[in-house]
């Protein structure tokens, strides 16, 4: 079992990362930190697509000429690039998703001064009753009258 470990240690780096980060994901109440997470997650992700894209011994997937005029192309001459391109776009969906994450992570702190997801919740609810209390009364006046 060690031997298989040390053997993908790249693999296992990329589980134990995942876990770290869903384990963040799911015991905080801070919602940076759950986005620090969910970053910690993705990065997991893409070590395990790139660790299971390279083959050693494989050059990039560019055509080589093979010296009578003819091109090398074999696959099993080169490295499929498929996974390094969902690499990359994955780090830019990765990039976008956290910056509107934390755009409406201020968003909520301005509007509630908090950035524990309990607390901001609970402020939520309080202000949904007042705005129904408040509709309530509203409605009450205008039949009353």
């Amino acid at each position: 079992m060690l031997e298989k470990i040390l053997l993908n240690h790249y693999e296992a780096a990329a589980v134990i990362l995942s876990g770290i980060g869903l384990t963040n994901l799911l015991l905080q109440r801070n919602l940076i930190k759950k986005i620090i997470g969910l970053n910690i997650m993705d990065t997991a992700v893409y070590l395990f697509l790139a660790a299971k894209g390279y083959v050693e011994g494989r050059a990039a997937p560019i055509l080589i000429e093979n010296g009578s005029g003819g091109w090398l192309n074999s696959s099993s001459l080169y490295v499929n690039p498929v996974p390094a391109g969902l690499v990359l776009t994955g780090i830019v969906v990765s990039v976008s998703v956290t910056a509107f994450a934390l755009a409406l992570t201020l968003k909520l702190y301005e509007n509630y001064g908090t950035l524990n997801i309990d607390e901001a919740l609970l402020k939520m609810t309080e202000e949904q009753e007042e705005l129904e209390t408040t509709i309530e009364e509203a409605e009450e006046d205008v039949l009353s009258s």
